[in-house]
């Protein structure tokens, strides 16, 4: 997000870049992020890249290390089993105030971010159909209507981010939130609650499938 006049402080700047460089898998899990070496490459001093490194820690990405240096977290199964039972009640609490509370300006914004993930899936764009469909996500919280909900789906959204990141089909989850799109929009309470369910499966299977592959 940009200040006043569109300016963005280099620390956020920075922020965004390392995060963004994260969740799209450009830096993988285990790599480290020396200070020193991250100025250089970024043309930055070490400050910026310093906050960026404790924002990335507070937002559950980046492990500390001792010192001046971190490592991009390496989620364990246990780290992916507790997130996956917190976001599986929210996820669900979201989807069925957004069925329930949704206006037409809302769906509006959710079916843009639907059919931009169904064209870059299309297209095979993996990187740009993970960011929409993370959006779509993160507009039916707002949908849901609840300040409390959207609060804590901030402070869960670059954990979030990273787990969408993790499905390799990119046409099957596009059609997933294609039936969820069309629910929402129906008022659809069960519908939704059941698509849900599936979705949320469907998630496991595909984090399951990526760590066995990077075990492999």
């Amino acid at each position: 997000m940009t200040g006043s006049g569109g300016f963005e402080p280099e620390s956020e700047r920075v922020t965004r870049q390392l995060r963004d460089e994260i969740i799209d898998g450009a830096r993988t899990p285990g790599s480290r992020l020396v200070e020193r070496e991250l100025a250089a490459e970024l043309g930055v001093s070490r400050l910026p890249i310093r906050d960026a490194l404790k924002a990335l820690v507070s937002e559950g990405l980046v492990t500390p290390r001792p010192r001046t240096w971190a490592v991009v977290r390496e989620f364990a199964p246990t780290d992916i089993a507790d997130f996956d039972e917190v976001r599986s009640a929210l996820e669900m609490l979201a989807f069925r105030l957004a069925a329930q509370r949704r206006t037409r300006a809302g769906l509006a914004r959710l079916r843009a971010d639907l059919d931009a993930e169904l064209s870059a899936a299309g297209s095979g764009d993996a990187v740009r159909a993970r960011r929409a469909a993370a959006d779509f996500h993160e507009t039916v919280t707002s949908l849901a209507d609840n300040e409390l909900l959207n609060e804590l789906e901030g402070t869960l959204r670059s954990r979030m981010r990273w787990f969408l990141g993790q499905h390799d089909d990119l046409m099957a989850m596009a059609k997933e939130h294609e039936d969820l799109y069309t629910a929402i929009a129906d008022r659809d309470v069960a519908r939704v609650e059941e698509l849900v369910t599936k979705h949320l499966a469907t998630g496991r299977s595909a984090a399951a499938a990526r760590r066995k592959q990077s075990q492999d």
